[in-house]
């Protein structure tokens, strides 16, 4: 018997009103069910503006305990209405602590977990290191309709290590909320196409699909900084093939279907996992 399964991207410009960008992914997760996704994924911290281009005390009243943020509170009762699983990214507080956090929520709508994102970029536009704590969950993977999946958050998605320790954890699908665009420091760097090549990296690596939601749209703050997000959402399968994707201005819903024993059939026959040489990699966990 083929193990299928159906999943999803959205991607959307986002505004200053929670309620409004919450009700906006509800209409796509919505859509997408409808399309037959199983696995939905919206774009990082969607309730709002990006607010970590600039160092802001007044943001951190925007981060609430897991089960208080109007975020997961929303998918969690939309998941259980619609059967289907939506990791769901929020800022996150902690008693004295914040995260930029995702809550795996479950086709019942139960929390199955949380996961903090572990690399934390600090740049211009991009300052979140005033914000979150590096992430002390450690990297995870959930069993959802007969598969396991691993969820990185943004800036995690540059990094191969991040990926490759989902897929040895079990992980046969890796996912990533992302809210990234243009570079403030330099107007003529446009980092899209090294950000789709660097997770379709991790799909060729790993054999196995990456599913990538971004967000669109030009955002001010009140200090007068612009930031403009490039979108480019997209779906590759596991050869790293990009089987559907989006453009840089367009609100929408990527939707894929992937033969799950066909993949882990590429998987083996590759080797990429059999020819491994741990005992050759200890640099990698050393400092520099």
């Amino acid at each position: 018997m083929t193990r299928n399964i159906t999943v999803a991207a959205l991607q959307l410009p986002l505004s200053a009103s929670e309620a409004e960008n919450i009700d906006a992914v509800c209409d796509l997760v919505s859509q997408a069910a409808e399309q037959g996704a199983q696995i939905i994924l919206p774009p990082e911290l969607f309730s709002g503006p990006y607010f970590c281009k600039t160092q802001e005390e007044e943001h951190f009243a925007l981060a609430r305990p897991t089960r208080e943020h109007p975020s997961v509170v929303a998918m969690a009762k939309l998941a259980k209405q619609l059967g289907v699983a939506i990791p769901t990214s929020f800022f996150e507080r902690d008693g004295a602590h914040f995260y930029n956090s995702v809550a795996m929520i479950g086709p019942d709508g139960e929390i199955m977990g949380i996961y903090r994102k572990s690399h934390i970029p600090d740049g211009p536009g991009y300052q979140e290191k005033y914000y979150f704590r590096p992430g002390n969950t450690g990297f995870k993977v959930w069993e959802v309709f007969g598969t396991q999946i691993g969820v990185g958050i943004c800036w995690d998605q540059w990094y191969p290590e991040c990926a490759r320790a989902m897929a040895l954890m079990g992980a046969e699908l890796l996912f990533y909320p992302t809210a990234i665009g243009a570079e403030p420091q330099d107007s003529t760097l446009d980092t899209r196409h090294m950000w789709r090549r660097a997770m379709v990296g991790h799909a060729v690596s790993n054999c196995m699909p990456v599913i990538a939601a971004n967000r669109i749209g030009a955002e001010n703050d009140h200090g007068g900084l612009a930031q403009k997000f490039y979108g480019t959402s997209f779906i590759a399968n596991e050869w790293g093939d990009v089987v559907c994707d989006l453009d840089d201005a367009e609100t929408g819903i990527l939707v894929a279907t992937f033969d799950l024993d066909q993949a882990r059939a590429h998987r083996a026959s590759m080797g990429f996992f059999r020819d491994r040489r741990p005992q050759l990699y200890s640099r990698l966990v050393e400092d520099i």
